[in-house]
């Protein structure tokens, strides 16, 4: 991520801000908390109370003596229990929906990035959508539970010990502060070490990707098998990042919990000695012995759980980081009806790492006619198609369509009216039907009819099982040119006013490049504003305008259709 980190407090705002389950859930929590400290008060007074009578009063020796005592202790130990099972079963609920909805969340917003953004950032999207907000779970079900515990039962049970014993609550107020003293301490050690386990993890996902992508050229060059020692190489490399995050949770939980020992141990000796000179009573004694480690346990949680929900809480910072970006997004909402709608580009600028591509493009694309943008790699034409999209925004210029500008737009019902060709085709694991159908089912007839135009008939011909030919992510089982051909069969049954196409003759030979251009042509004759990219003679001969993107000011050339 480009964005700088942000610094987070112990429980981060955003989270609230941005799931509802989570502000709820938070609500719960307090009030399970809070039922839980008057259980632990509740209980230790009354068993204090009965420990005490009957170690000093020999009448009171029986049951019957503390019935009421007893079910009142009973009943206490009763909703304790409850409470915190609740708690933990209403955790593990509401952790789930946090995370599905932040998960859907983030790749929502991801999908109104920038192409340019999204090609840089997507590895580390991916780890994050798909592994790493997973384990804010640890964050919601102990360490957030802990930390509202620790708000709640240490003053409260606190201010119970004072009440009863002073000298034992100035000891436990003096050492109370080592704990988060320690922690911070800790802290200050791993500093970072959540963050670069994320970065690696975020490597080793997107080698790996690689790897698996080349896999079909290995196949092909039947060198499959020599990845083999890069593969249990990243596996190394996940193992010792894995056991690096274990060891240090471990080790900072073994510290904390000797630190905690160690204080109640001070507190005990103390009130040992002081009952046997006889300077307090038996039952104050009593009620501070039990008090005293449910004072250092929620901080001794916090600090446990700190390390174990820190991955989750540095994936989910990341998170809120795509949605606070998602926020600053230019929205519009108004809408236009792109039939008959010319689209025109107007000084076009937008601002790239070696300088404006588009620089000042300028361009009429009319409805009923075909615009191909043409010029050397890197001048613009791809990113010149994402702006007329909404999906990149000009540095400078704008792209009007019906002479509304496309950032004031309702970029969903903008998109419904746009069929859109990119130069890299998306195709999801599934059939080859479910992948054509991705917009709405088509009628047959148009299905048909797309399907002789693009040539995809003759790739049906060709796979025994037609329409129910499996494909894998990225349409892994076809040949360039088949999902070329699919992709396009895809934008024509889709029957839109616009049709925006990067290089939509690629990967193909002349005979189908004749046919996909004729069809093309078809389009425009039925009045469709078609925009696309283009090099070949053939392309260029197809269109109405040829507009040549530059650094500087496109010279326009017209030509007659042949």
């Amino acid at each position: 991520m480009t964005t700088p980190a942000r610094s987070r407090g112990p429980i981060d705002p955003r989270l609230w801000k941005y799931s509802r389950p989570a502000r709820g859930y938070m609500m719960v929590t307090v009030a399970l908390s809070t039922v839980v400290t008057l259980c632990i008060v509740v209980s230790a007074l009354t068993l204090g109370r009965v420990l005490a009578g009957v170690i000093t009063d020999p009448t009171a020796r029986s049951l019957s003596v503390w019935t009421t005592e007893l079910a009142v202790l009973a009943g206490a130990t009763a909703v304790r229990v409850l409470a915190t099972g609740a708690q933990s079963r209403y955790a593990h609920r509401s952790a789930s929906r946090v995370v599905a909805e932040l998960e859907v969340d983030v790749l929502t917003a991801a999908t109104r990035f920038d192409p340019r953004e999204l090609d840089a950032e997507r590895e580390e999207l991916a780890v994050v959508v798909t592994r790493a907000i997973g384990g804010l779970r640890a964050y919601l079900t102990g360490y957030l539970p802990a930390l509202v515990l620790a708000a709640i039962v240490t003053p409260l049970v606190l201010v119970v010990i004072v009440t009863q014993d002073v000298t034992s609550a100035v000891v436990i107020a003096v050492t109370l502060p080592l704990i988060p003293i320690f922690m911070i301490l800790i802290g200050l050690l791993t500093k970072g070490r959540a963050a670069a386990t994320l970065a690696t993890m975020t490597r080793l996902s997107a080698q790996m990707l690689d790897l698996l992508a080349g896999l079909p050229t290995l196949r092909a060059l039947r060198r499959e098998h020599g990845p083999a020692a890069r593969i249990r190489a990243l596996g190394d490399a996940h193992r010792r990042t894995t056991m690096r995050a274990l060891k240090v949770a471990f080790l900072s939980s073994m510290v904390l919990e000797l630190l905690a020992t160690l204080c109640v141990a001070l507190v005990a000796v103390g009130i040992g000695l002081r009952l046997v000179f006889g300077e307090m009573t038996l039952e104050a004694g009593i009620i501070a012995l039990i008090l005293a480690p449910e004072v250092y346990f929620p901080l001794r949680a916090v600090g446990t759980q700190f390390h174990a929900a820190e991955d989750g809480a540095e994936a989910a910072d990341r998170a809120f980081r795509v949605l606070d970006r998602r926020t600053t997004q230019p929205t519009g909402g108004r809408t236009v009806d792109a039939t008959a709608a010319d689209i025109e580009l107007v000084g076009l600028t937008v601002e790239s790492r070696d300088g404006d591509a588009p620089a000042g493009l300028s361009a009429l694309c009319r409805a009923g006619t075909i615009t191909v943008l043409t010029g050397p790699n890197g001048s613009g034409k791809s990113t010149a198609l994402h702006a007329v999209l909404g999906l990149t925004i000009p540095t400078s210029g704008a792209v009007l369509v019906g002479g509304v500008p496309v950032v004031d737009l309702d970029l969903d019902r903008w998109w419904a009216q746009v069929a859109w060709l990119p130069q890299r085709p998306v195709l999801l694991p599934g059939t080859l039907y479910e992948n054509v159908v991705l917009h709405g089912v088509p009628d047959a007839d148009a299905l048909d009819a797309a399907c002789r135009a693009s040539g995809f008939d003759a790739v049906l011909r060709d796979h025994p099982n037609g329409w129910n030919t499996r494909v894998g992510q990225g349409g892994v089982g076809l040949s360039l040119g088949e999902l070329q051909r699919l992709a396009l069969t895809r934008t024509f049954v889709a029957d839109a006013p616009v049709m925006v196409l990067d290089e939509p003759t690629a990967h193909l030979d002349a005979t189908s490049e004749h046919a996909v251009l004729q069809a093309i042509r078809d389009a425009a004759d039925r009045g469709v504003t078609v925009v696309m990219v283009g090099h070949r003679r053939s392309v260029l001969q197809a269109a109405d305008r040829v507009v040549e993107a530059r650094s500087s000011s496109p010279t326009v050339r017209e030509f007659d259709h042949v």
